[in-house]
């Protein structure tokens, strides 16, 4: 994800214990530099091949899986953690929306929301315009969001997948594209739908 000048915002967006991969030469402002020390954030500067970028979020139902995911995927992938930050209920719509803004706007490359089933979160994602999002519970709705939706917002329920099924659905999500002609007219009509 290119910066140009990392802020205190974007680092606190990276979640504690993420990293925040820039180009070199890019400014990292100085309050920046003391939130990423506080939050034990690395700011990696790499011209190396940009590794996925994945916008996590969660309400309080999901929390406990997100945090238990975020561990998993920081291996592999760049996560910004949108939030919530404690399982104190909050209203899953503003995390999805957040998680939704990210990958509407190129900000990441794909989103992941958790709440108790998958639903609701999928229903208020898909409010932002340019979001495609999906429940995927299971490995057949995973693949055919990706390979015939162009999904690019996940929904799990952490009721209904344990932390080994979470993780092997976002890889198998990220790593499923969709290439056939039939499926992307029918993309590009979604995408239609939403410009009016």
């Amino acid at each position: 994800m290119p910066f140009e000048v990392v802020t205190a915002e974007d680092v606190t967006a990276v979640g504690r214990g993420g990293e925040l991969r820039v180009k070199p030469g890019t400014v990292v402002t100085d309050w920046a530099r003391e939130i990423a020390l506080s939050r034990g954030v690395k700011i990696i500067e790499s011209d190396g091949a940009a590794r996925l970028s994945l916008a996590l979020g969660c309400d309080h139902g999901g929390f406990a899986l997100k945090e238990a995911l975020k561990a998993r995927l920081l291996e592999t992938y760049v996560v910004r953690d949108v939030g919530t930050h404690g399982s104190d209920a909050v209203d899953y719509p503003d995390f999805a929306a957040a998680v939704g803004r990210l990958v509407a706007t190129s900000q990441c490359d794909f989103g992941i929301m958790i709440d108790a089933a998958g639903i609701g979160s999928a229903m208020a994602a898909n409010k932002i315009r340019g979001v495609r999002a999906a429940m995927c519970n299971d490995e057949a709705a995973a693949k055919n969001a990706r390979e015939h939706n162009d999904a690019n917002v996940m929904t799990l329920g952490a009721k209904l997948v344990d932390l080994s099924q979470a993780f092997n659905l976002v890889r198998l999500f990220v790593s499923s594209k969709c290439v056939e002609d039939r499926h992307k007219r029918r993309v590009a009509k979604i995408a239609a739908l939403d410009r009016n």
